[in-house]
């Protein structure tokens, strides 16, 4: 069996659950299970701590992960990043308060309080910084009003925390990060699992493009179907069908869900009539 380590809780283990069971995985049935064992696909479901998914992946006690990249790399553990999943999607920034830093240069010597020791350090190491970082396992905007910090590193969605705290990021991003499958470099398995790991990740594939396209049907009249389909292009190219009579045709393309609307805008301004929008749950491309 495929041995897949995935998030038990935070912000990545709803995404990651709700992608598998999309996926055509078993969920696990209570917040307390532990392993789910999938006969059907192959597969045992570990839940784990997302910050110690690298580790259980990297020592090779799982085959394969879901986590966060910026976690991944603050483990420093060795990985092959398989997909990326396009959730959990972050921004890794310094703050300090509002004018004291304007960039990596203006660290020398500074106290940064940090939940990814690592991570940082490693950052200002490539960058010739010498700094003390500090490690807290969260809440770190209180660290500079408290006396621990002089700075901090930490994810910024919308800068509205910082705000509050009375902090501004400065200087480049330190990375932005989302989540992704990985495996251990060099992994090797036995032929069953090598297939249900083959199998995983063309499902989730499938699961991320039917999340960005949507299947739009209309009837067109035949000679006005070559400026119809330029509007419609399609995944590949769109499929075509003559209704009855001839001077119709029905028409079926794969386009992205965030162009439908302007789509179905142009080609009823273009002749196109009974123009339908339907929601892809799955697919293989």
């Amino acid at each position: 069996m495929l041995r897949i380590a995935v998030p038990n809780k935070g912000a990545l283990s709803e995404p990651a659950a709700e992608l598998l069971q999309e996926a055509g995985y078993r969920r696990r049935g209570m917040a307390k299970e532990l392993v789910v064992v999938d006969h059907d696909n192959d597969v045992e479901l570990f839940h784990l701590r997302p910050r110690d998914i690298a580790v259980y992946v990297g020592s090779g006690t799982v085959d394969v992960g879901i986590t966060g990249q910026d976690m991944l790399l603050d483990s420093r553990t060795p990985a092959a990043e398989i997909l990326p999943l396009g959730f959990a999607r972050s921004t890794f920034r310094f703050a300090a308060p509002v004018g004291e830093h304007q960039d990596l240069s203006t660290l020398e010597g500074a106290r940064i309080a940090t939940s990814y020791e690592n991570l940082v350090s490693d950052h200002l190491a490539g960058h010739g910084v010498s700094a003390e970082v500090v490690h807290l396992d969260g809440a770190v905007e209180s660290s500079i009003r408290l006396g621990v910090a002089d700075v901090i590193a930490d994810v910024v969605e919308t800068g509205t925390t910082l705000r509050q705290a009375g902090l501004e990021p400065f200087g480049d991003p330190i990375m932005t990060s989302e989540a992704v499958l990985f495996s251990r470099p060099g992994l090797e398995l036995t032929d069953d699992a090598a297939h249900a790991l083959e199998v995983l990740e063309r499902r989730i594939r499938g699961v991320l493009v039917a999340r960005e396209y949507v299947l739009l049907d209309y009837d067109v009249p035949t000679a006005l179907l070559d400026r119809a389909v330029t509007i419609t292009p399609g995944f590949q190219s769109p499929t075509v069908s003559p209704l009855h009579g001839g001077e119709w045709s029905a028409v079926r393309s794969m386009v992205e869900k965030a162009h439908a609307h302007r789509m179905m805008d142009e080609l009823y301004e273009a002749g196109a009539r009974a123009i339908l929008v339907t929601a892809i749950q799955a697919c293989r491309i």
